[in-house]
């Protein structure tokens, strides 16, 4: 019988001469592997059956190289060591997969006998092929089922799904207005994802489930990849709503008797599904966390965030960012002359004038009653004031409440900071683009810089 097949990983000549020589001398085939990314490689290749390996091999994480060779079709047991173990490392190590967990300097016997149980717990599995596959389906599932975010999941999904398809390729899109936008995928140009999904997405609009088609139900389609004989497609639905799809067909070497394994990808497509509307879910309760409910502008809680993380990538790329806040000027008048329902209808058409006035790529906050912020990233000076002029000029302009009283005007009053020119933390620079803006309330309709409030304080 053939002996099994172990693979070494650490950076310390000791260890992967002692663990080699003791295994090597119970019969078993060792290999070693002095860095991470050399392991790696070797566990591609397929072949092994046991890998033990240091928590950190060179700067590389045994918990990455674990990660990684789960996501392999066959994957090896894996044996972390490591000689500094906490409670918290060793529930990471077994909940991502590893066999166990060991603490140098190691027990012979015990490395021993758990390799020995680890190969009998495996050839097990190897005896039962439908159960190994099943465990192996479930552990996909497993994974899938973890992934909230969308970007995450669609790509690891496409690669599971393509594993079990026997080497075939594919790839995922998301919807945006009923047309196919976004597309995930490891092995094929965005165009040709573009062209397939445009191609399909009639066919997707009538499945309710996955649906397999043979090379007699395909179209001919002039800029599709060649010899093309089986597709899967899974819809990805959300609350009854199509929002993207999933593209699986055969590797270009599959002939035309080629055939699905039909179960294994239902089995992926269903955990794929049900982890898709998860995460749809997951995002829905974000946005109610982090999203005023009368104006759909982000609320003060995200703007603490969101600043956050700003000033930590500003910092990074030596950029700047300007902080804009934004006073209604007599909003007080429109509740007390048309009532506080009439109010909030102001309010959400100033939102929609916000929206209207900045890029798609920065945030707009209501900071609470008739008051709002807007963060403008990678933006200066001139660009915050251009910003804020444009703002303020379609408040000025614009006519409110057509649908209710008929006739409204509103102005509004600016003041705006910059990172890091005018204050070089959080608490400062909303405090700077606040003093900034108050003074401009003392003439109103206006746009206030927090140099033009510094110099009105010398004078």
């Amino acid at each position: 019988m053939k002996s099994a097949s172990i693979l070494v990983v650490d950076d310390e000549p000791f260890f992967r001469e002692l663990f080699s020589d003791t295994l090597s001398g119970d019969g078993y085939r060792v290999e070693l592997a002095e860095t991470g990314e050399e392991a790696l490689n070797r566990i591609r290749k397929g072949g092994i059956d046991i890998v033990v390996t240091d928590l950190i091999v060179a700067g590389f994480s045994g918990l990455d190289l674990l990660r990684a060779a789960r996501k392999l079709m066959y994957p090896p047991e894996v044996i972390l060591v490591t000689a500094n173990a906490t409670v918290e490392s060793a529930l990471e190590a077994i909940k991502n997969g590893a066999r166990d967990y060991l603490i140098k300097p190691v027990n012979i016997e015990e490395l021993r006998h758990l390799v020995h149980t680890s190969l009998d717990q495996r050839r097990l599995m190897n005896d039962n092929t439908q159960l190994k596959n099943q465990i192996r389906l479930y552990q996909k599932g497993q994974s899938l089922a973890f992934l909230l975010d969308i970007d995450k999941l669609l790509p690891q999904a496409v690669e599971f799904l393509c594993q079990e398809a026997q080497g075939g390729r594919g790839f995922a899109f998301l919807l945006a207005d009923g047309t196919p936008a976004r597309f995930f995928s490891e092995s094929l140009a965005e165009e040709t994802c573009k062209t397939m999904a445009e191609s399909l997405s009639g066919r997707f609009k009538t499945l309710a489930g996955t649906s397999f088609l043979q090379m007699q139900d395909i179209p001919p389609e002039q800029n599709w990849p060649g010899a093309i004989h089986s597709l899967c497609l899974i819809p990805l639905l959300y609350q009854n709503r199509l929002e993207g799809g999933i593209v699986i067909f055969n590797g270009e070497k599959a002939d035309n008797k080629y055939h699905f394994p039909y179960e294994q990808l239902n089995f992926l497509a269903q955990q794929t599904t049900l982890s898709f509307a998860n995460s749809y879910r997951f995002h829905d309760a974000q946005e109610l966390i982090s999203t005023d409910d009368l104006t759909g502008l982000y609320n003060v809680r995200h703007l603490n965030l969101i600043l956050q993380q700003e000033l930590l990538r500003t910092r990074r790329y030596g950029l700047s960012f300007a902080l804009v806040f934004i006073d209604l000027d007599h909003f007080k008048e429109i509740n007390d002359t048309y009532g506080h329902l009439v109010g909030s209808q102001t309010l959400k058409e100033v939102a929609l004038l916000l929206k209207g006035s900045v890029r798609e790529t920065d945030f707009l906050f209501r900071f609470g009653g008739d008051e709002f912020t807007a963060l403008l990233v990678e933006t200066d000076g001139e660009g915050a004031r251009q910003v804020s002029e444009r703002i303020r000029q379609s408040i000025e302009n614009h006519i409110f409440l057509k649908d209710s009283v008929g006739y409204a005007k509103l102005t509004a009053t600016l003041g705006y900071a910059i990172f890091p020119q005018d204050a070089n933390n959080q608490m400062k620079l909303m405090e700077m683009a606040d003093q900034a803006m108050y003074h401009g309330k003392k003439k109103r309709n206006t746009v206030c810089s927090v140099n033009e409030y510094l110099n009105s304080k010398r004078q």
